[in-house]
């Protein structure tokens, strides 16, 4: 993939989104629904759009919302709705059809005092501790957000009562009522005018940041980092989690300093991305550069994505490759938390890193290789019987000192912390504990390519078995195994896997482009990934025949 002259380098001007038409046209323009992109579509995250294309508007999040009401009633959910959105131009406007919405059909709600952005782990903990304890009446939550894409992108999300991400049980039910009630206009949408919603005796105000910070302290050893006077840079990079940083700051009496305060919609601070854009990826090097630059500050710095589900640490070496912060997560955590079952599950994404599964066969622990998508962690960390849940999108929680939940849904916040902590407790930062394990279990080298393919080539790589991938060597290596299940759940991984003893791909058609994503691993070097990466290609080719 070629890299953009200017990644890396700030936003220029003609970079910038026009915020006053972005709004303009999510409440003027009519998707066209003949055209498929323009309906609604839950994918692995909710459902996400651009209002000048017609795919987030008005009619969508009205429908969506109307959709997610009525399946409340018929699942028998009666508490509160907590709902978030975050700093996305097109988060606001959605909030405010939501809660409409949600009014007209007598749902309580409640939303973040001042109208104040939310994080996504915010309404995950929320609703976890409301319901902790409840046999009825349960919570759920909406969180209005596209986590790190472009300013003029924007997302809805819903979490059932088990606090994370709706599965496609739940989603498939809301996205066909939704485009359902968009074919009728939106006539079947109870509604009512937005000041009226606001003085609803059902729509009430709430504190989302107070609960949360105080509650930092079941799961972080907090007193361990204020003690260290440990130095600590914090860039919300325009997000959500800006409410959060000196709460957090003065209740614990860290020593943490607030690099970026702005929350402008264009996200005009940001450096451009590998490609260009503006896009708020806590993972990217290069939309983090401005954090990056500040590196010699601080003792550890961090920033989040604007819905705060994703973490990005930067230590004196610079920024943790989301992977490798995983892996060192893991092997702190299942060392450092006696509080936990012994014979709890360590989970990964099957496109994440295989130095954790070398480090959880070394330490004995239990790994759950699950599809792409938190919503497969879920189950786990509710039970108790999942300590650690991690993606390779530097999206990851974990449970609560005593081994109880803490959030279901991805929190950027707690990641951050846990650096802390890891470095004040062991007196190495996370990147140097990565540095002892490569010595220890090798250094891979991981990367992800996209491949152009139709849209019948996508259909076909969703649903291959085993026994359509003929090759038995990849590299060089014996294969070892062909998936197109997950080994921890047994659940389809929409795609395929290869692995050997040094290394693997994983073949994935996209959602939403007509390309198929290949991630692949190499233990040895990178002339063995790049063999990897070829070879991959012609298997996945011979397979689609």
């Amino acid at each position: 993939m070629a890299l953009h002259p200017l990644a890396g380098k700030p936003a220029p001007i003609k970079s910038l989104v026009n915020i006053p038409k972005l709004v303009s046209d999510y409440f003027l323009l009519t998707p066209d629904l003949a055209d498929a992109a323009q309906k609604v579509s839950f994918g692995t995250s909710g459902h996400r759009g651009v209002s000048a294309r017609g795919s987030f508007n008005e009619q969508h999040i009205a429908a969506i919302t109307q959709a997610v009401c009525e399946y409340r009633k018929q699942a028998g959910i009666t508490g509160p709705l907590f709902i978030g959105a975050d700093t996305h131009a097109l988060s606001a406007p959605a909030l405010g059809t939501a809660l409409e919405v949600l009014a007209a059909n007598g749902v309580n709600v409640l939303y973040q005092s001042g109208m104040r952005p939310v994080p996504t782990p915010g309404v995950s903990h929320a609703i976890i501790t409301y319901n902790r304890g409840r046999a009825d009446g349960l919570a759920d939550g909406i969180v209005i957000t596209p986590s790190h894409n472009p300013p003029d992108a924007g997302g809805f999300k819903y979490n059932p009562t088990h606090g994370g991400p709706a599965d496609t049980d739940v989603t498939k039910v809301v996205q066909d009522r939704a485009n359902e009630i968009m074919a009728r206009n939106n006539r079947d949408v109870k509604r009512m005018a937005y000041a009226q919603a606001l003085n609803a005796s059902n729509v009430n105000e709430h504190d989302f940041i107070g609960p949360y910070v105080a509650d930092l302290a079941n799961v972080i050893d907090m007193e361990a980092i204020a003690k260290s006077n440990l130095k600590i840079g914090v860039d919300p990079m325009g997000g959500a989690s800006i409410d959060y940083w000196e709460p957090i700051a003065d209740r614990y009496k860290l020593n943490i300093e607030v690099v970026n305060f702005s929350t402008d919609p264009t996200f005009s601070f940001m450096t451009l991305d590998h490609d260009g854009k503006i896009r708020m990826d806590c993972s990217s090097p290069y939309a983090m550069a401005s954090l990056i630059s500040l590196k010699d500050k601080f003792d550890i710095a961090f920033g989040n994505d604007p819905d705060s589900d994703r973490h990005g640490i930067v230590t004196q070496s610079g920024l943790m490759n989301p992977n490798h912060y995983l892996a060192t997560a893991i092997g702190y955590l299942f060392t450092n938390r006696p509080g936990w079952p012994k014979d709890a599950q360590v989970g990964k994404t099957l496109v994440s890193s295989s130095i954790i599964d070398r480090l959880a066969a070394d330490m004995g622990l239990n790994l759950c290789e699950v599809p792409v998508g938190f919503k497969w962690f879920v189950n786990g960390l509710s039970k108790g019987t999942m300590g650690f849940g991690g993606e390779e999108s530097a999206g990851a929680s974990f449970l609560r000192k005593d081994g109880t939940v803490w959030t279901t849904d991805k929190d950027g916040i707690l990641l951050d912390l846990l650096a802390a902590e890891m470095t004040v407790v062991t007196g190495k930062n996370p990147a140097e504990h990565y540095a002892a394990m490569t010595e220890k279990y090798g250094a891979p080298i991981y990367e992800r390519n996209d491949v152009a393919s139709s849209p019948e080539e996508k259909a076909v790589l969703g649903k291959l078995s085993p026994e359509q991938v003929t090759a038995d060597t990849l590299a060089g290596e014996k294969i070892t195994a062909k998936l197109t299940a997950a080994p921890g759940n047994g659940a389809s991984i929409g795609g395929l896997k290869v692995v050997t003893e040094n290394g693997w791909f994983a073949a994935r058609p996209s959602g939403t482009e007509d390309i198929y994503k290949i991630y692949a691993e190499s233990f040895l070097d990178k002339d063995h990934l790049k063999r990897i990466q070829q070879e991959a290609k012609g298997i996945v080719a011979d397979a689609l025949k």
